[in-house]
């Protein structure tokens, strides 16, 4: 919320039970469709290089090869919850890209999120959750768009 702030940024914070976990139960909870709340993953690259975070709908899946072929790696894969956390310092359900930004890592936001105004994303803790304009998500964390995922 710093960051946001110090950029200018109008956004709405929205708090829910941290034992919500999914982007659905988030949707559900603060009557947002699914498909503009948004999950950030971690994924390794199998050449060891920096982690990247990828933020997708919480309607869809993460598609690896469309990933990669994206972003120039060779291969990538998901990192397992635990690595997650050992490599954020964040728990699973608030990882935000927003909260990594000192980390310099990659940051991809998938295509469909251009459809939106908004899209609510972490704020680096389970239940708290932001309601960011995507032109301004895009601009802060300096995201690429790209296409990541498939319908499931």
């Amino acid at each position: 919320m710093r960051i946001l702030e110090a950029q200018g940024v109008a956004y709405t914070a929205l708090t829910f039970s941290p034992d919500v976990h999914s982007a659905e139960g988030v949707a559900e909870v603060v009557g947002a469709p699914v498909e503009q709340v948004y999950k950030t993953l971690v994924v390794e690259r199998a050449d060891g290089g920096k982690p990247l975070l990828v933020m997708l709908a919480g309607n869809r899946e993460l598609d690896l090869k469309k990933l990669a072929a994206a972003v120039g790696a060779k291969r990538l894969q998901m990192a397992a919850h635990k690595d997650a956390e050992r490599l954020t310092g964040l728990k699973v359900g608030g990882i935000s890209a927003l909260a990594l930004m000192h980390k310099r890592w990659p940051v991809y936001l998938d295509r469909p999120a251009l459809d939106y105004e908004w899209i609510l994303v972490s704020a680096g803790q389970r239940g708290v959750n932001l309601r960011v304009p995507v032109a301004d998500l895009i601009r802060v964390t300096g995201a690429e768009v790209v296409d990541a995922s498939r319908a499931p």
